[in-house]
């Protein structure tokens, strides 16, 4: 399968910090009262916003502690009962959903993992996507991820992105979802406090404003 290039230069161990917001899209979608790990943390951003109960990476800002994800056993972190990652972009993502899902299923567990948008594409990975019981939703992010500004200046991606989740406690015979998240301006975005119509109104009169200066 032909790849397109992201616009962005490889970076070591494939260290691309999660945006906020990308982490915010999935938070509603974690079933409540899971206990969440995020096994691929680097400095912690996507943990704190998805406010994970563990944290772990090879290298981390909470000191190397070395835990290799790939080789982890069920006897490591036992009450974990959901994975949620931004896994490495390269052949190891797979393994990641591999190992999620075996780590997962006996618990009845949740995985999500934010990954290239036709992921789930590929002949070989059918029976962890289409064949898969577990798999339940994929939630396309139409607003494509700037991981970082480019030497030039510029920041223009050109790689399409989603979340793709599993439940291991969904009714089995269920068919996947998909759905499309839909970033908004900051400028359209409720304010703290405002009420949905007191946020129409001013978009709207954000939108008057345009007319007239145009």
């Amino acid at each position: 399968m032909a790849q397109r290039k992201s616009g962005y230069e490889r970076k070591a161990r494939d260290l691309y910090e999660t945006p906020e917001w990308v982490s915010q899209v999935i938070v509603p979608h974690i079933p409540q009262s899971k206990i969440i790990w995020e096994p691929a943390c680097a400095s912690g951003k996507m943990a704190e916003v998805i406010r994970a109960d563990y944290a772990s990476d090879l290298v981390t800002k909470y000191g190397d502690n070395g835990v290799n994800f790939l080789e982890t056993t069920a006897d490591d972190y036992p009450d974990v009962t959901a994975i949620v990652t931004n896994p490495p972009f390269n052949r190891e993502a797979e393994r990641f959903i591999r190992h999620s899902l075996a780590l997962m299923r006996p618990r009845r567990g949740f995985v999500a993992m934010l990954l290239p948008v036709d992921f789930d594409s590929a002949k070989t990975r059918a029976d962890i996507f289409g064949y898969c019981p577990a798999f339940h939703k994929k939630i396309v992010l139409t607003k494509r991820i700037v991981w970082f500004e480019r030497d030039d200046g510029t920041d223009n991606p050109s790689a399409n992105h989603a979340w793709f989740l599993w439940d291991w406690s969904r009714r089995s015979g269920k068919r996947p979802e998909i759905h499309y998240h839909i970033e908004l301006p900051d400028k359209l975005k409720r304010l703290p406090g405002e009420s949905d119509d007191e946020r129409n109104i001013r978009v709207i009169a954000l939108g008057l404003k345009k007319q007239r200066l145009s």
